[in-house]
C-alpha cells in the first residue's frame, strides 16, 4: 500500500452526481481557499484520482458507472488517499460498512456544509502529520517478529512488509505503544484521531480490529499481537520493545 503523499497545495476531489451537491460543497471548501475538482460517476472519479492526485475525496456512494465503495475499494488498492463519504446512505450499517471498508469519516446526507468543512480539516490534520510525530521519529516498536516503524510507515512480520492502511498502522502503533496497558475502544479512536459519530464509530473499531488481526495474520483466541480485553478494549498481546531505527 503507498503511503499518502499527496502534495499540500494538492485539490480535494468531489464526487457526485447531483449537481447542486457538487456546487454547494464546491462553494464552501473554496471558501476555505481549498482547490476543488469534481466527478460525476465511478469511472471519472478513478480517472480524476490518478490524474490530480488529491489529497482528499469526498465521496457519494450512489454514483452511475461505479458504486461509490468500488471506487473507494479500487482507490485504495493504489495508494492511501483520505476518502470522506457523502451519502443518503445513512444507516448505522451503511456507516459502520462505510468506515469499516476503509473511508477516514462518513457524512449523512442531508448534511451541513460547515460541519462537512470541519470534517475535511480534521481528516486533513490527521492524515498530513507524520505519524511518527506522536511516537519519535527514530523510535520502532517491536513485538515478537512484528515490527512496526511509525516514521516510515511501516510493519513487517519476520521482515517481510504487511500492508496496512494508514488508519490500520496507527491502531497498531497505538496498541504496541500503550506498554500492554488496555485501551477502551474511546482511547483507540482517541489514537487514530477518529471523527464522526461517536457510537457508530465505537462500534467499527471492532471490524479495524478484525481486519487488522486478518492482515497480521494473528488469531483473536491465541493472540501474538492483539488481546481482547472483554469489557474493556484491546491491548498489545506480550511484551513491547522499543528500537532506535537502524539499531
Amino acid at each position: 500500500m503507498i503511503p499518502f503523499m499527496a502534495a499540500p497545495d494538492a485539490p480535494i476531489l468531489v464526487v457526485d452526481d447531483d449537481p447542486k451537491i457538487v456546487a454547494l460543497v464546491r462553494t464552501y471548501l473554496e471558501r476555505e481557499r481549498y482547490a476543488v475538482v469534481t466527478a460525476a460517476d465511478g469511472p471519472a472519479a478513478l480517472r480524476a484520482i490518478e490524474d490530480h492526485q488529491p489529497r482528499l475525496v469526498v465521496l457519494d456512494l450512489m454514483l452511475p458507472g461505479l458504486d461509490g465503495l468500488s471506487v473507494m475499494r479500487r482507490a485504495r488498492a493504489g495508494g492511501e488517499v483520505p476518502i470522506l463519504i457523502l451519502s443518503a446512505r445513512g444507516s448505522v450499517g451503511d456507516r459502520i460498512l462505510g468506515l469499516a471498508e476503509g473511508a477516514d469519516d462518513y457524512l449523512p446526507k442531508p448534511f451541513s456544509p460547515a460541519e462537512l468543512v470541519v470534517r475535511v480539516r480534521t481528516i486533513l490534520r490527521r492524515t498530513e502529520r507524520p505519524l511518527g510525530d506522536a511516537l519519535g521519529s527514530d523510535e520502532q516498536l517491536v513485538r515478537d517478529d512484528l515490527v512496526v516503524d511509525p516514521a516510515r510507515h511501516e510493519a513487517r512480520i519476520g521482515g517481510r512488509p504487511v500492508a496496512l492502511s494508514a488508519l490500520e498502522l496507527r491502531l497498531i502503533a497505538t496498541l504496541l505503544d500503550a506498554d500492554g496497558r488496555a485501551l477502551t475502544r474511546d482511547q483507540l479512536l482517541d489514537g487514530i484521531h477518529g471523527t464522526g459519530e461517536g457510537d457508530v464509530l465505537d462500534r467499527a473499531i471492532d471490524v479495524y480490529i478484525k481486519r487488522l488481526r486478518e492482515k497480521l495474520g494473528d488469531d483473536a483466541t491465541n493472540p501474538r499481537y492483539v488481546s481482547t480485553v472483554r469489557g474493556v478494549g484491546y491491548r498489545a498481546a506480550g511484551r513491547v520493545e522499543r528500537r532506535r531505527a537502524g539499531a
